[in-house]
């Protein structure tokens, strides 16, 4: 997997502005932050992506990918405000969960998820080489 970065631009902070990939490719449906048993455990922002972030890690561990297999993500939420100022904790979770890898993302506020508990949804599309 490589980042892709026009010459001049700067290197985007938490993100890469495109991924080139080649392999069999793993689509998540839209994940949300709640627990095996399908209960909110967190209701904060930054603990309900954290747990999303898990829920993605395993659901791609079952085919044998790995957070270094993701080459992008759709993420979904309900406040672009509490996003903004869950920045810090996120980040942290983040570099726990995912590590130092920056797939291309997209952040989208929306007015609400179907889960209506949920404070936040990702889609993932990983790409495992062959």
């Amino acid at each position: 997997m490589k980042p892709l970065c026009p010459p001049g631009w700067p290197r985007p902070k938490g993100y890469s502005n495109a991924m080139a990939a080649r392999g069999r490719v793993v689509m998540t449906a839209g994940v949300v932050g709640w627990n095996e048993q399908e209960e909110f455990a967190e209701t904060s922002l930054a603990g309900q992506f954290a747990q999303t972030l898990r829920n993605i890690v395993a659901i791609l561990a079952c085919d044998g990918a790995t957070p270094r297999n993701i080459a992008r993500l759709t993420c979904y939420v309900t406040s672009i405000d509490e996003y903004l100022a869950s920045l810090k904790d996120i980040g942290a979770a983040w570099k726990e969960i995912i590590g130092p890898h920056y797939p291309a993302m997209a952040l989208v506020e929306v007015v609400r998820l179907v889960e209506p508990l949920a404070k936040v949804e990702i889609e993932a599309t990983a790409v495992i080489p062959e």
